[in-house]
């Protein structure tokens, strides 16, 4: 059974900075490409980024290219997303995923408040 655990999150101060990280058990994630999705309350789950099997390549949300940083560890079957220059926006719950593919975990609160 596929299960992917986000941690990481919490609170954090605008301009500060987080790290997130997503676990995979019962499926080698690393043959997978791997995004990270953010979902504020009432809308729709929004892709942020992603990052191809091998890590050789990455791709941001315009939005947000510059302040994210995605990237994996296939030995631990663990992907990250470095969360930069925080603002009030980035307020949400972060989730991780391959395109949907396998059963959502619970997802990690981000909170960026002064």
């Amino acid at each position: 059974q596929v299960q992917l655990v986000e941690s990481g999150g919490g609170l954090g101060q605008p301009g500060g900075f987080l790290r997130l990280s997503c676990a995979a058990s019962g499926v080698a994630c690393s043959r997978a490409d791997m995004s990270w999705y953010r979902q504020v309350p009432g809308k729709e789950r929004e892709l942020d980024a992603s990052i191809s099997s091998t890590g050789g390549s990455t791709i941001y949300l315009v939005s947000m290219q510059g302040r994210l940083t995605i990237s994996r560890d296939n030995a631990k079957n663990t992907v990250y997303l470095q969360m930069n220059s925080l603002k009030s926006e980035d307020t949400a719950v972060y989730y991780c995923n391959s395109q949907s593919r396998w059963p959502w975990g619970q997802g990690t609160q981000v909170t960026v408040s002064s």
